[in-house]
């Protein structure tokens, strides 16, 4: 049996607690974006940013010059964390009001992605991510654009997720009470997309239909 390290194991809900990648993969692949959380300089700091997996790291993105990635990429230990909602959980008491959600905490050092077929590898993933099939379709990236980006990739090897599902958990005491208890489900979805003006005239790619 794999031994779990104890800064993974949580402090309650236990029974929430996945370690298995299948569960890890599938939040990675649908949330967007993930938070950075890093210590410097004795001060607590939180970036969001977009991200993306390939097997078993994922990767993010940034300018050469930006100070945060300078930062982490000499090696500074990061906590990163993904949140998607599912639902609102309606209870009879404000003490049993909850959400359905899941969630992926991982702990990494980032490691810094040099060479150049490897870099643009991981933007095309990236871009693949927000929109499929597109890549291709776009004006092909410039090395000195390449040369302008950092890439960090960060292992799962130290994931976890943590999931609630399910409905709501009254006292049983309260089960007769006339007041609305249940589950208000909440949907992150793509609407019609949005031309700016060089593109009035064009037709909507087939990628983003």
């Amino acid at each position: 049996m794999t031994t779990i390290p104890a800064h993974l194991v949580p402090s309650r809900s236990f029974k929430r607690a996945h370690y298995d990648t299948e569960n890890i993969y599938s939040i990675l692949d649908e949330a967007l974006v993930c938070t950075i959380s890093f210590v410097m300089d004795n001060k607590p700091f939180s970036i969001p940013t977009a991200f993306v997996r390939y097997e078993d790291k994922i990767y993010i993105h940034g300018s050469v010059g930006s100070h945060f990635i300078r930062e982490i990429e000499k090696g500074l230990p990061v906590c990163i964390t993904v949140s998607l909602l599912d639902d609102l959980v309606i209870a009879k008491s404000a003490f049993h009001y909850s959400v359905n959600y899941r969630s992926v905490v991982i702990f990494a050092t980032p490691e810094k992605i040099e060479e150049k077929e490897q870099k643009s590898d991981a933007l095309k993933w990236l871009v693949e991510k927000i929109t499929p099939n597109s890549w291709d379709s776009l004006r092909p990236i410039r090395d000195n654009e390449i040369k302008k980006t950092t890439i960090l990739a960060f292992s799962l090897e130290e994931a976890s997720a943590k999931i609630r599902s399910g409905q709501v958990i009254n006292e049983d005491e309260d089960n007769h009470l006339p007041i609305w208890s249940g589950l208000i489900p909440l949907r992150n979805s793509r609407l019609a997309p949005v031309p700016d003006e060089t593109s009035l005239q064009l037709p909507l790619p087939e990628y983003l239909k």
